[in-house]
C-alpha cells in the first residue's frame, strides 16, 4: 500500500493509536501532517518520524470551530491538499450516570462527535474540488456493545458510526468514500497501568485471548485509505479479536 504524494491529516496524532496511525502512512511514504490539541507533543512526533518520511506539525483542537478551519487552512496552503483524513482525536471522562456531570458528556462528546463533523466539513470542501478523498472515523465497541460507566463515549462512538453512514452517502458520487474502525481493548498505556486481576477478567471476553495493539488499529486504517477500499464507503471495521462479532 503506497501513499507517495498523498497529503494525510490525522487528528490526535501526537500518540497511541493516532502516533501508530501517522507512522503507517509515513512509512507508505505520504506526507503526514500530525494534528493535536499539544503543538508540543505534534512537533516532537513528527519530528521523530521525520527520519521515514515528510510530516509536519499542526495545532488543532477539534472541538472549536475557529482552530479547526484555521488549520485545514495552513493545511491546503502549505500542503496544496488534503487526500486523507483520520479522525482519531477523542477523550474518556468516565462515571456512572448519577454520577456523571453535564461538564463530562459535554467534553466528550464535543472532542469526540462534534470533532469528527468539524474536521470531517474542511476536509470534504477540499475533497470536493479534487473529486477524490479518504476519510476514516475512529470508532470503538463500546457503540454495539455499550459499557457501564461510558455512556457520553458511547454515545460519542455510536454517533460517529450514524455521522459515517450519512457523510458516505452524501459524497460517493464525489469520489469521497468514509468508513469506521471500531477497536476493542487495545494494549495502551493505560490497559498496562490496569490490575492483572482486571486484565485477566477483560481478556475472558475477548475469543483471541489477547488485546489488540495499536499496530492492529493502524493497518486497517491504512487499508480503508488505500486503493484497494475504492468501492468500499459507509462500513466499519472492528478490530477487536472477536469481542463483538
Amino acid at each position: 500500500m503506497e501513499f507517495d504524494d498523498r497529503i494525510v491529516v490525522v487528528t490526535g496524532g501526537a500518540q497511541g493509536i493516532g502516533r501508530s496511525i501517522s507512522e503507517a502512512f509515513v512509512r507508505g511514504g505520504a506526507s503526514v501532517v500530525v494534528a493535536d490539541i499539544s503543538l508540543d507533543a505534534a512537533r516532537e512526533t513528527a519530528a521523530e518520524l521525520e527520519i521515514f518520511g515528510r510530516t509536519r506539525a499542526v495545532q488543532m483542537d477539534v472541538s472549536q470551530s475557529g482552530s479547526v478551519v484555521e488549520a485545514f487552512k495552513r493545511i491546503k496552503t502549505e500542503c496544496g491538499g488534503v487526500d486523507i483524513l483520520v479522525n482519531n482525536a477523542g477523550i474518556t471522562r468516565d462515571g456512572l450516570i448519577l454520577r456523571m456531570n453535564e461538564e463530562d458528556w459535554d467534553a466528550v462528546l464535543d472532542i469526540n462527535l462534534k470533532g469528527v463533523f468539524l474536521c470531517t466539513k474542511e476536509a470534504v470542501k477540499i475533497m470536493v474540488k479534487q473529486r477524490r478523498g479518504k476519510i476514516i472515523n475512529i470508532a470503538s465497541v463500546v457503540a454495539f456493545m455499550g459499557n457501564p460507566g461510558q455512556a457520553n463515549y458511547g454515545a460519542s462512538k455510536a454517533g460517529i458510526i450514524g455521522f459515517t453512514k450519512t457523510i458516505a452517502r452524501e459524497y460517493a458520487s464525489r469520489g469521497i468514500t468514509v468508513n469506521s474502525v471500531a477497536p476493542g481493548f487495545i494494549q495502551t498505556a493505560m490497559t498496562d497501568a490496569l490490575d492483572e486481576q482486571v486484565k485477566q477478567e477483560m481478556l475472558k471476553s475477548i475469543p483471541a485471548g489477547t488485546f489488540g495493539s495499536v499496530d492492529d488499529v493502524a493497518q486497517a486504517v491504512v487499508f480503508l485509505a488505500s486503493a484497494g477500499s475504492n468501492y468500499i464507503t459507509g462500513q466499519v471495521i472492528h478490530v477487536n479479536g472477536g469481542m463483538y462479532m
